[in-house]
């Protein structure tokens, strides 16, 4: 298999950097995306049942929010498990899932295929947060944006701003978003949440070295290595991080690198965020807040926002 030149060079840049770091995005190729999958599933992980629960919850009042016959474009498209509940009951004119792991994401939309028969799906394979071009189909229908599983988290506030901004791009002057963040609550929840027992976590995010090695001829020692999950107050975020057990040293593509034990490769963040923070974020993307639900516990909360015409001045 040839690699992907996108996935090398950003391995190699970001364990050149000091802490090294690799981007989160790489963590989901089919294997991943499975592993994540199983995740979700946990009873640790409470994001996503918390999260579809709502969305069931809610929906009758987004549906008459959002109305019929849109174009529903869904960023980071995987398993689909909430997206028949939206699809279901906004009756949209065409699904456009966008994920960048393609087998993954043509298998889950031949299953969504078999549940929803009738609706036009144009599945889109790309890094949701390059340039994406949306099917001609989509032409001239008004647009929602569907961005659940708190996956904005996983972002830095600025990288976070561009990425909204980017949607709104994508969309356009006038399009819905449908957003999921996950709200801060104790330590001892997120750390339970992103380490769990079973070691699902731990084999999702060593997942990522084994790809290394199988894709870009590393010789990375996996087994010299251990998952942690660490919370950081101050950033307001759960880091993943793969931790070197021992003195090691290994080359991806021809390059040597050495990492000193108890050093570790930063490898995903899930940032969490207050009511005030996550409308902020949303409104410097370039996105106004229409509408906000909480689940009963305040664990996780959905937004509808509107990418209302750019003013000069109040």
């Amino acid at each position: 298999m040839t690699p992907d030149p996108a996935f090398r060079d950003d391995v190699l840049r970001g364990l050149r950097q000091q802490p090294p770091a690799i981007p989160a995005r790489w963590l989901y190729d089919e294997r991943g995306s499975e592993l994540f999958d199983a995740i979700t599933r946990l009873p640790s992980y409470y994001p996503t049942r918390t999260e579809t629960a709502l969305l069931q919850e809610i929906m009758p009042e987004v549906a008459e929010r959002v109305g019929s016959n849109r174009a529903v474009v869904e960023f980071g498209a995987g398993s689909l498990t909430k997206t028949p509940l939206l699809l279901e009951a906004i009756q949209p004119a065409l699904y456009v899932p966008v994920d960048i792991s393609g087998e993954y994401l043509q298998a889950s939309a031949a299953e969504l295929a078999g549940k929803l028969p009738g609706l036009p799906l144009h599945p889109v394979v790309a890094n949701f947060s390059d340039a994406i071009a949306l099917p001609a189909e989509a032409s001239g229908l008004p647009s929602l944006g569907f961005f659940p599983g708190s996956t904005i988290g996983n972002f830095i506030p600025a990288s976070a701003t561009d990425l909204l901004r980017h949607f709104r791009a994508v969309l356009g002057t006038g399009a819905l978003l449908l957003i999921g963040m996950d709200r801060i609550k104790p330590v001892e929840r997120l750390l339970a949440a992103y380490d769990d027992r079973q070691g699902v976590t731990a084999a999702f995010n060593l997942n990522l070295l084994h790809r290394i090695n199988g894709e870009l001829g590393g010789t990375v020692p996996v087994d010299a290595f251990r998952h942690e999950a660490r919370w950081n107050d101050v950033l307001s975020r759960i880091e993943m991080h793969l931790v070197a057990a021992r003195n090691v040293e290994f080359s991806i593509a021809g390059e040597l690198f050495r990492l000193a034990a108890a050093s570790s490769i930063h490898t995903e963040n899930s940032h969490k965020y207050g009511p005030r923070s996550a409308r902020l974020l949303l409104l410097a993307g370039g996105w106004t807040p229409l509408a906000e639900w909480t689940d009963r516990a305040g664990d996780f909360a959905v937004v509808l926002a509107e990418a209302h015409p750019e003013r000069f001045a109040p």
